[in-house]
């Protein structure tokens, strides 16, 4: 058994890697701000609500953990990331660096960040014939809103502590993920949850031509 932290355990990618690592008989500690509840049976050990932009409670969700999956920050669909530029970039440069420092003073074994296909440039995506997206086609950098830029600083934040301090890091870029149990209304909700929520809130169903 393990000793695990997922950040991020009321969201939708977070409390279903929670209740996978929970139901592999690990000790699962889930952090988040806020708990939507989605989730009706317990997918975790222990249960914290704190603020990660604060210090000192980076450093209580992280003491006595040997694995840390950090999926906590202030983020939506394509909609909101567009318009909140500085609340975005604020609240999660402050939960990212204080997670890695607390991660480092409290000897965490392994991290894993959980970044975004933002980070990619959008002068790779113009042609609607585009090859294929690699790790290192996020250099030269150009992403397309502040939330893409607030996750390329962190990735390079994330080498920098493998670098300097030895913690075994790894770096997810996710694309559109939802499901069960995601957010599908609200102004945060991906884009395909948000398209699925408007054909079945449809009034007029409209016709098909065959």
């Amino acid at each position: 058994m393990e000793r695990i932290l997922v950040t991020g355990g009321g969201g939708f990618i977070g409390s279903h890697l929670a209740s996978h690592l929970f139901s592999e008989g690990n000790f699962v500690r889930v952090v988040d701000v806020k708990f939507d509840d989605f989730m009706e049976e317990q997918y975790y050990s222990e249960k914290s609500q704190m603020d990660l932009r604060i210090w000192e409670n980076c450093l209580t969700a992280t003491k006595r953990i040997d694995k840390v999956y950090n999926l906590a920050a202030n983020m939506g669909g394509i909609g909101f990331i567009t318009s909140v530029g500085a609340e975005v970039m604020h609240d999660n440069v402050l939960i990212n660096t204080h997670m890695l420092e607390a991660s480092k003073q409290n000897k965490v074994k392994r991290y894993l960040y959980s970044s975004s296909a933002c980070v990619y440039p959008t002068y790779k995506q113009t042609d609607p014939d585009v090859i294929g997206l690699r790790e290192e086609d996020a250099y030269p950098a150009d992403p397309d809103n502040f939330y893409g830029w607030e996750k390329l600083y962190t990735e390079k934040l994330c080498e920098a502590y493998q670098r300097d301090y030895g913690i075994d890091i790894r770096v997810l870029r996710y694309h559109n993920v939802f499901g069960p149990e995601g957010t599908y209304e609200g102004g945060r909700e991906k884009s395909p949850a948000a398209l699925c929520r408007k054909v079945a809130e449809a009034s007029n169903p409209g016709t098909i031509s065959v």
